[in-house]
């Protein structure tokens, strides 16, 4: 008896390890989409569920997709970025990432900000992409180099702009602190809790915060904190 339960379980793991994952392949060119897909059917972690040729094949199965989706950025009519919108908004399973040739801010910060994950450009070799779509299954943000540099120098100068905006306010640094707090939908007691004051101080840092920035409300405030 015992040993049956041995050889089953055996058998249980090497079944549950052998199952891949789908990769659905959004792609016109036929000659990236071969690629693609040699390159990920040889893998021992994915297989190809699908192919598409464009946004408008793709749209109809959208939340019978599975796994991941890989995206191009310049389809024939609509483009990567509005389909992974689409896509995000109707199937909340898959995990979609961009593989293009366009490196422009446009399409970067589009489809980022439209759900996906993961950015590569197609001049990543085949073990490059294998290792990207291991990241996403793992919870990264598989991105080329130059895109994640494209990206972090992005979020660096919004901040400078931010910290510039503030400093010409002459909002100081415990203000800043309240700020950052409220911008994460703190209560005042949560953040005098936080910050070791008082929630009547709290209301003070605010109250100053509000005359600074010549502003009526918390709204307000957050808006000129946010975007500088």
């Amino acid at each position: 008896m015992n040993n049956f339960r041995s050889k089953h379980s055996c058998s249980y793991q090497f079944n549950f390890q052998s199952i891949k994952t789908d990769v659905t392949i959004i792609e016109d060119s036929k000659e990236y989409q071969q690629a693609l897909a040699y390159w990920i059917n040889e893998s021992d972690r994915f297989r190809v569920a699908e192919i598409y040729a464009s946004a408008e094949e793709a749209l109809p199965f959208a939340g019978q997709l599975t796994g991941i989706v890989i995206v191009d950025i310049q389809l024939p009519k609509m483009n990567g970025a509005e389909l992974v919108k689409h896509i995000c908004e109707q199937n909340k399973k898959v995990q979609c990432i961009i593989c293009s040739i366009y490196d422009d801010d446009a399409f970067v910060f589009s489809a980022l900000q439209n759900g996906a994950l993961g950015y590569l450009l197609k001049d990543s070799t085949s073990d490059q992409i294998l290792a990207a779509l291991e990241d996403l299954q793992h919870g990264g943000s598989p991105m080329s180099p130059y895109i994640a540099r494209k990206v972090i120098g992005s979020f660096q100068h919004k901040l400078f702009a931010t910290t510039a905006s503030l400093a010409q306010h002459n909002i100081s640094d415990r203000e800043r602190e309240v700020l950052e707090s409220i911008s994460k939908g703190l209560i005042y007691k949560e953040i005098g809790e936080k910050l070791y004051i008082s929630t009547e101080t709290v209301r003070k840092h605010v109250r100053n915060i509000y005359q600074k920035l010549h502003v009526q409300n918390k709204i307000e405030a957050l808006n000129k904190f946010r975007n500088g």
